[in-house]
């Protein structure tokens, strides 16, 4: 299968730090990959060259299997990326269909389409079978943590995104906001978007994820599908950067079942 988002032999340095080295990195069209390792793995580092807030010192950025320049995050938009943050970036003085059109509000001779909007706001929600949100035009303010989580991912989504990152959604979420948040998730995968989920919850990751890439200090441990890994092996890939059991080496750059 051709991967729709692709990195391939990517580094990042910060002066003297080198904090990526040769990373390979595939987003596949009907997956969720999760992307796991402990703090200061790489993760973020990796998620904001993806989002184009940081540059790559070296290494290709390929779509649908095309090398693509990316300049700044509206490049990486345009290509049909989003990513949703931890801290949702959402106001919590403004509505949810305002919220979704945030910066990209439709208008019309008159000025904003409000009803325009307002339909697209509900369709997309809809097309999501979300059924939590009573109405639109709640503050986000009054919104549960998540539904706070559900109006972030379905405003990534009303741009025909093809590519949507997930950075710890389900973070401080109760047992049932978890469980909505986790059936969105792949939802999302089975409308044939690519999903990449940030997390350090392996339970979700085992429950939701079709791949998972373990960094570990900056490189990639594995690249593997969830159904040839254990939870116990992806912890010490995690921590050790290794796992004897998959019969991966110490130098990881290579380890892809």
């Amino acid at each position: 299968m051709e991967p729709l988002l692709e990195l391939r032999g990517v580094n990042k340095s910060f002066g003297v730090v080198h904090v990526l080295h040769d990373v390979d990195f595939a987003v596949y069209p009907g997956q969720v990959t999760a992307l796991v390792g402990d703090n200061g793995a790489g993760k973020s580092t990796l998620v904001k060259i993806i989002a184009g807030i940081y540059g790559r010192d070296s290494g290709e950025y390929r779509f649908d299997g095309k090398q693509v320049e990316v300049h700044g995050p509206r490049d990486v938009a345009a290509l049909g990326v989003e990513v949703v943050y931890q801290d949702l970036a959402l106001c919590d003085n403004l509505d949810i269909v305002q919220n979704m059109f945030l910066g990209r509000e439709e208008t019309s001779t008159f000025g904003l389409d409000e009803v325009a909007m307002e339909t697209r706001a509900r369709e997309t929600l809809s097309s999501l079978s979300v059924r939590t949100v009573k109405s639109v035009r709640q503050s986000v303010a009054s919104l549960s943590g998540g539904q706070r989580q559900t109006v972030a991912i379905a405003k990534a989504v009303l741009w025909n995104s093809k590519v949507v990152l997930l950075d710890e959604p389900t973070a401080a979420l109760g047992v049932a906001q978890t469980r909505q948040v986790l059936d969105l998730v792949r939802r999302l995968a089975d409308r044939g978007l690519g999903v990449v989920l940030i997390s350090h919850n392996m339970t979700d990751v085992f429950e939701v994820a079709d791949r998972i890439t373990a960094l570990y200090l900056g490189r990639v441990a594995a690249d593997v599908p969830v159904k040839d890994v254990n939870h116990s092996q992806v912890v010490e890939l995690i921590t050790a950067g290794r796992s004897g059991d998959l019969g991966i080496s110490e130098n990881p750059a290579t380890a892809t079942v």
